[in-house]
């Protein structure tokens, strides 16, 4: 009995590393992807770059509006750094392994930056709410130090309540196949390698996901709801025109980034498919942040006139 627990201790903790399954049944387009991949990296550097600079040294640019978009900028770069350069190097080398350590690192920016951006999301909500509701409280509500709280407190709220949940994953014996079928390390593919009774985790993951996912996301609508409202309001079609134009961008990048995320975690687990949530993990990791820049300079034209004046 007792040489029998041993033999069950060693296989539970036999698992050093994983290996990312990917796109490995498409080895003959590795080159190609590589290729992609990279042109999507360095646009989404460049474009978020640019809403940086200009957010930050513009002067016709120096509102809380910007402010927050200049931090939700720098925000998209860190997110796709925690993956896509991963997903490069092993495009180029064909070398899909990762450890374990490496691994729970991966998973513990990802997941952070993933609730900072729910957050940050609700807090330019907020932004327009109380700009086009309370015009005239603007000034007083969104000063400075506001700004600079409500940003912090977006950074690192969600850092505690992560850092628990990746250690009561990683906590878990990882037994048998080592192969993760995923491009980087997510919670829902990580849980299927776990061996025993992951409820308890599932129940957690949903947990987390309702508080820093669903929570921010009825504070925006809440925000969107008495937004339409007041702007329906308006006497001038100009006016209403110009309002509906400040909030559409902020809205498409809202309902790009929550929807994809929210089927990839909220989705039954029975009625998951492999490769659609590598796609939809590529989307809200990746697609979302390359079009980011695009959506929020083509519909302002505050933005293209601070973007003609620094390229010339």
């Amino acid at each position: 009995m007792e040489s029998t627990d041993k033999i069950t201790r060693t296989n539970l903790t036999s698992v050093e590393e994983f290996i990312f399954l990917g796109f490995s049944n498409q080895s003959e387009l590795q080159g190609f992807l590589f290729g992609i991949f990279s042109v999507i990296y360095i646009s989404i550097i460049i474009g978020n770059g640019f809403i940086i600079l200009i957010t930050k040294f513009d002067q016709t640019l120096q509102t809380p509006m910007y402010f927050f978009l200049g931090n939700f900028s720098f925000l998209e770069i860190c997110y796709t750094s925690v993956t896509l350069p991963r997903m490069l190097k092993d495009f180029w080398t064909q070398n899909n392994h990762i450890s374990l350590l490496s691994c729970a690192v991966q998973m513990c920016f990802f997941l952070i930056l993933g609730v900072t951006e729910c957050l940050l999301l609700a807090v330019m909500a907020y932004d327009r709410y109380v700009a086009i509701c309370k015009p005239l409280y603007y000034p007083l509500i969104m000063n400075h130090r506001a700004c600079v709280q409500l940003v912090v407190g977006a950074w690192i709220s969600g850092m505690p309540i992560q850092i628990g949940e990746v250690c009561h994953i990683f906590s878990l014996p990882f037994c048998g196949s080592n192969k993760l079928d995923h491009v980087f390390c997510d919670i829902p593919p990580l849980l299927k390698l776990a061996c025993g009774d992951t409820s308890l985790n599932e129940v957690s993951v949903y947990a987390d996901a309702l508080l820093f996912g669903m929570v921010p996301f009825l504070l925006i609508l809440n925000s969107y709801i008495r937004i339409i409202t007041t702007i329906l309001k308006l006497p001038l079609a100009i006016g209403r025109s110009k309002a509906f134009s400040t909030c559409s961008s902020h809205l498409i990048v809202v309902g790009l980034f929550f929807v994809s995320a929210s089927i990839s975690y909220f989705q039954p687990k029975s009625n998951q498919s492999i490769g659609t949530g590598k796609v939809l993990s590529l989307f809200y990791t990746i697609v979302t942040p390359m079009f980011n820049p695009m959506i929020y300079s083509l519909r302002n034209k505050d933005v293209i006139m601070a973007v003609r004046k620094l390229l010339s």
